[in-house]
């Protein structure tokens, strides 16, 4: 059966300051603030709306799995191996505070991040094919 539900289209982010973690996701990750006032930003990111809603101090996107590790509800596709390394770098350059690349075990190779209020945040080099397909891309290269 196919699902009737298509895509992801929004996604909350509890942050301590939208307009300073607005700034940061600008200016960090490349998001496009559409609206703003004292209790969310709304952003284009990541073919997403990215709600950064004012929380209560401490609250995180992530949650800790069954071995105690902190764990991502949220994992980013960039085109290929080039592109995650250069993410990576780029976001090192940046002082954030990024994982190791590592691998898996399974195709392509991933890393976490974090932004500025600690939300938890994975990235993986393997765009999925449908939507490789809908937007007529093809890998940026194969390692």
């Amino acid at each position: 059966m196919n699902s009737i539900i298509k895509r992801v289209g929004t996604t909350y982010v509890p942050v301590t300051n939208p307009e300073v973690a607005s700034k940061w996701y600008q200016h960090k990750l490349g998001a496009v603030e559409n609206f703003r006032n004292e209790e969310k930003a709304i952003l284009d990111f990541a073919n997403q709306a990215f709600f950064l809603v004012k929380a209560q101090s401490n609250e995180k996107n992530s949650f800790r799995d069954s071995n105690n590790n902190v764990h991502f509800t949220q994992t980013f596709e960039v085109n290929g191996l080039d592109q995650l390394h250069l993410l990576h770098q780029t976001l090192k350059e940046q002082q954030v505070q990024v994982g190791e690349i590592e691998d898996r075990g399974h195709p392509g190779n991933n890393f976490v991040f974090y932004d500025l209020d600690g939300n938890l945040f994975d990235v993986w080099s393997e765009l999925s094919p449908e939507f490789k397909e809908k937007y007529n891309l093809k890998d940026e290269q194969n390692i």
